[in-house]
């Protein structure tokens, strides 16, 4: 069914997954499962999956599948855990291992500022001092040093209306303040944290505290600032917008800022003329005639028979000084418009930096930023984001790949379209359509990447919005997967800046206790860390890598013995991966970050659907909780 005659509706309950399903259906099969498949098939089940250090995967080539299954040397390596596995869970509370304890370091709702009003179940939180308090449904975070100050950053990735406005009929907004009220809860948290001895507080009234909404002035820099497809009747220059949507992921740049990303920016925008005919390029974006909210019935600027050009301002990496609250946010259009997961940010031997993205749908692409100039600790950086060349990857059946310029040599387009157009530019190279790439982590002792591939429900023959086809190649035994994996690349010369890679496959979650073919997983999943749909992952000092999920949880059938979204710690080295943390039920585990002398581990916690952490008869409400060793040796 055509996207603009679709029927109304009801996307309070949606997910922005599920929204952009509804409205368009993506691709069931990719051009990454085709070269699995071709693996398969060349040699044995699943061939490209491999295990061990990167220069013994790249100097060993690969392992089959089945001879991992069988093997038991990665499980009985020795173990660089410090806890004990913990179990499943399906209650409504946190679990960590023996020896480890949490508390709630802010809740959606905690003031900021004591002239906040204090949250009331009741009411879903005081409306007009939305924009004074710890925002709705954390995401990515990081953690920074400024000067005596200790301070966190995290994102607000978006709201649940029936819990923020619970009067409301089914939680629909109903006037310009409800509108108001939900855009201030979105966005960024900057707050100092100090530890006493009751735990981690937050500072209230520090002079960093600072929320960041859709209503927070931005600048716009790189290429595209300034051209005609993001200049509107409020700003007629296109470098100055008001607002960051849906942040999801994060990064933490060398000089001390914090990135955050846009990612389903798009459900934010509709049309309130029903023969509006929505632009061509909208359609590669999932932007339709009707939002998830409603924001367009009352505020001009997400209507879209309005303001045509808003969307184009939405759908990039932000950049933000948290040492500064008065600073501007930047919104840096080199790193590319999709839905960004997060940007992990590496500098290479000769100083240049290196942002990896992954677009988090069906059918898109994984990204790869390199700065034109130099990184130099106190020399300006003011450009460093702006100037550069954006990469797409291309996965190739052999288990090496290349990343590819995104040029208007390579792909036809004006450098400011390709900021601006992305996907089309990604297209139009012949990129690898991936399986929702989200979060990226780059190891810190081995010259390698990690990008976590979380799931493809709907695996068949439709092209994806922009017509690549997907067509299936070969035997796959892991149709419709819903389990996901992470996929691994060892960089050329051991230089993240290098255009060539070779790749495997770190780990293929699945349930061997359910089934007995590739759906069983790889051989590092086990009946005693059972997961499904890796979501954020993050990389400790000691190279241990923290894989955060965000999947079923009914566990039931195909995922029995999964319980409640959870956190798990894996070595890259044997493939051994231990279940750490198990969430709340009806939450997602998203953002990680550790205290500047690594004493303590922060951890998010996404819309629980429990009374959660304030007990029965409460709302439940995402919360940052603070995990300490009971020893207060380092975590993990």
């Amino acid at each position: 069914m055509d996207r603009d005659t679709q029927p109304s509706i009801d996307f309070e309950d949606f997910s922005f997954d599920a929204f952009d399903e509804a409205r368009d259906p993506r691709a069931e099969t990719t051009g990454f499962d085709r070269v699995v498949e071709a693996a398969i098939s060349r040699r044995g089940l699943l061939g490209v999956l491999a295990f061990g250090s990167g220069a013994a995967a790249m100097g060993a080539g690969v392992t089959t599948l089945g001879s991992l299954l069988s093997s038991t040397s990665a499980q009985a390596a020795a173990s660089r855990f410090a806890f004990t596995a913990v179990p499943i869970a399906t209650d409504a509370t946190v679990h960590v291992p023996e020896g480890y304890s949490w508390k709630a370091l802010a809740r959606w709702g905690d003031p900021l500022f004591s002239n906040a009003v204090a949250f009331d179940h009741a009411t879903g939180g005081d409306a007009a001092t939305a924009d004074r308090v710890f925002g709705e449904n954390t995401d990515g975070m990081e953690f920074f040093v400024v000067g005596e100050r200790q301070v966190i950053a995290v994102n607000h990735e978006y709201v649940n209306p029936k819990l923020n406005l619970p009067n409301n009929d089914g939680g629909k907004v109903a006037s310009a303040e409800d509108v108001a009220k939900l855009q201030k809860l979105q966005g960024v948290t900057v707050m100092e944290v100090a530890e006493g001895d009751d735990g981690w507080k937050i500072v209230v009234d520090s002079p960093l505290n600072r929320r960041i909404t859709h209503l927070t002035e931005m600048r716009l820099s790189g290429p595209a600032a300034g051209h005609d497809l993001l200049k509107t009747k409020a700003d007629p220059t296109g470098t100055a917008s008001l607002g960051t949507f849906n942040n999801c992921g994060a990064g933490k740049t060398p000089w001390g800022t914090y990135l955050t990303c846009e990612e389903n920016f798009n459900g934010y925008f509709g049309s309130t003329d029903a023969a509006f005919a929505l632009p061509q390029d909208y359609k590669r974006y999932g932007i339709a005639a009707e939002s998830v909210y409603g924001y367009e019935k009352f505020d001009p600027r997400f209507d879209v028979s309005k303001n045509l050009n808003e969307p184009h301002r939405a759908g990039y990496v932000v950049e933000i000084d948290p040492s500064d609250p008065a600073s501007t946010p930047v919104k840096r259009t080199a790193l590319g418009r999709f839905k960004h997961e997060n940007a992990e940010v590496v500098v290479t031997r000769e100083g240049r930096v290196v942002v990896y993205l992954g677009d988090d749908e069906r059918g898109e692409f994984l990204y790869r930023f390199v700065s034109a100039g130099l990184y130099a600790p106190g020399a300006d950086t003011s450009k460093l984001l702006d100037e550069g060349t954006l990469h797409v990857a291309r996965f190739n059946e052999d288990g090496t790949g290349q990343w590819l310029a995104l040029t208007p040599e390579t792909t036809g387009m004006p450098a400011p379209e390709i900021a601006i157009f992305t996907r089309m530019a990604a297209s139009k190279v012949g990129a690898t359509t991936m399986d929702r790439p989200e979060w990226v982590a780059v190891n810190p002792v081995s010259v390698e990447a990690y990008c976590a591939l979380t799931n493809n429900k709907n695996r068949g023959v439709k092209p994806n919005a922009g017509g690549d086809e997907t067509p299936v190649g070969g035997p796959n035994p892991r149709e419709n997967n819903r389990y996901g994996q992470i996929v691994r690349w060892y960089p050329e010369n051991e230089n993240h800046a290098d255009d060539a890679f070779t790749w495997d496959l770190f780990v293929m979650a699945g349930n061997p206790t359910v089934h007995s073919d590739a759906y069983a997983g790889s051989a590092n999943i086990n009946e005693g860390n059972l997961f499904n749909s890796p979501d954020g992952m993050a990389f400790d000092t000691t190279g241990l890598l923290w894989i955060q999920t965000d999947g079923e949880d009914d566990n039931e059938g195909d995922f029995a013995g999964n319980g409640n979204n959870q956190m798990l710690a894996g070595d890259p080295v044997t493939g051994r991966i231990e279940r750490f943390l198990t969430g709340p039920f009806g939450s997602e585990i998203t953002g990680l970050c550790w205290s500047a002398d690594l004493r303590t581990m922060f951890v998010g916690i996404q819309h629980p659907r429990s009374p959660f952490p304030d007990g029965e008869g409460t709302l439940g409400r995402s919360t940052l909780i603070a995990i300490k060793r009971d020893d207060n040796t380092p975590v993990g």
